[in-house]
């Protein structure tokens, strides 16, 4: 006697674990997951991590930009004091003041604004500055309204 299966054929498959439910009792739960929730936490996290890298990227610029000014500054004032009069060889890591003179011009000095005696006509006073490994200068002190 032939044995035939009582279950119908078009409910079975070869590949159970395809099936968008479970197959047996022994099969763990499936339920079906609200995509508007899961898409709702995605967007939410995904906004997050983004914003905190768009943060991160805006104080690198920021960070950046304030070097651009602060080498640019030091360039101008390179250029003011390498246009000044200097009866010396300054050396670098050297501290040394710039004065203006009564003509317009500006000259370096290795005499600070407090040192000139009571005696001279004290100039007036621009920058104390230091001379960098790359040339530029430093301002220390003082500084320029040109």
């Amino acid at each position: 006697m032939e044995k035939t299966n009582p279950i119908d054929p078009d409910k079975i498959t070869e590949t159970p674990h395809n099936l968008p439910y479970a197959h047996h009792v022994g099969s763990g739960l499936i339920r079906p997951e609200d995509t508007g929730k899961l898409k709702g936490r995605a967007l939410a996290a995904m906004e997050h991590q983004t914003d905190r890298q768009l943060e991160q990227i805006y104080e690198q610029m920021q960070l950046l930009a304030s070097q651009v000014n602060k080498l640019n500054n030091r360039k101008k004032v390179s250029e003011i004091i390498y246009q000044a009069e200097m009866r010396f060889e300054p050396l670098i890591n050297h501290t040394y003041h710039l004065y203006r003179k009564e003509n317009g011009g500006f000259f370096m000095s290795l005499i600070g604004p407090n040192n000139w005696g009571r005696s001279q006509t004290i100039p007036e006073f621009k920058a104390t500055v230091l001379l960098l490994a790359d040339h530029t200068w430093d301002v220390l002190a003082g500084g320029f309204d040109e």
